[in-house]
């Protein structure tokens, strides 16, 4: 584990040294702080409208009108933005001419593999607990429930994490950073829709299908719900993809 951090704050260093990770946060920060406002304009203007009328602001709920679809659309953001952050984790070694150094050291893969994942991860953090502003300020103008903000949270968090694995393994497949991106994020977005064909297919199949898709296990954490079959889903999407990652690297090692 020591090792995995080593190569971790390694990663880390490169990342925060590299205007490419203040590029996309200020790019991330900008299209959901865009998202936010405009949806919660509009629950303003819809709270307005109703508390003309006697008894029809019934059911307006901070939560379910302005946190459950910005949450949502951070989702997406973080679909196509992950991509760009995990895309470089491999590929850039192999362009360079290092992966035969650091798969030759002393260090175990998987710890190599573990410290590439946590490096991503703890920046997505960062950017995750920059996008907090929005609760912030909702918590100053209003009362939303804090338990399905830090489900949602935790949700997306380990959604994140699903993207994040898959990138890792995309960029372990080639030295082409856009090509690791592409891979990546085109795996990222099957996962997420393959739940669409669950109404075509028969019913066992199509329940297999709705399980296998990364947001319908976000959907009953975005409420508050927080099962542990979705959160099992997702650490077991995670452990896969970082499986496949060191198996692919394995392979390249004995060639």
């Amino acid at each position: 584990m020591k090792q995995s951090l080593t190569i971790a704050k390694r990663e880390l260093g490169s990342f925060f040294s590299s205007p490419v990770f203040y590029v996309v946060c200020a790019v991330f920060l900008i299209i959901h702080g865009f998202i936010f406002f405009n949806i919660l304009n509009y629950f303003s203007l819809q709270s307005l409208q109703a508390s003309q009328f006697q008894g029809m602001d019934a059911g307006f709920n901070l939560n379910e009108m302005v946190i459950e679809p910005s949450l949502q659309n951070m989702a997406v953001i973080l679909l196509l933005i992950i991509p760009i952050i995990t895309m470089r984790s491999f590929s850039e070694e192999k362009k360079s001419k290092t992966i035969n150094l650091l798969l030759s050291s002393p260090i175990h893969l998987k710890e190599i593999v573990a410290g590439k994942f946590l490096a991503c991860m703890a920046v997505v953090t960062v950017m995750l607990l920059l996008s907090s502003y929005s609760v912030l300020f909702l918590l100053a103008i209003g009362k939303p429930e804090i338990g399905p903000v830090a489900s949602g949270y935790l949700g997306l968090w380990l959604m994140a994490g699903c993207y994040i694995s898959a990138g890792v393994f995309a960029s372990s497949l080639t030295d082409n950073q856009i090509i690791a991106a592409v891979v990546g994020f085109g795996f990222t977005l099957f996962m997420w829709i393959i739940g669409w064909g669950a109404q075509a297919a028969g019913p066992g199949f199509g329940e297999l299908l709705k399980f296998l898709s990364l947001v319908d296990h976000l959907e009953r954490f975005l409420k508050g719900i927080v099962d542990s079959s979705d959160a099992i889903y997702y650490l077991t999407f995670i452990v896969f993809g970082l499986f496949l990652t060191h198996r692919v690297l394995d392979s390249k090692r004995w060639r």
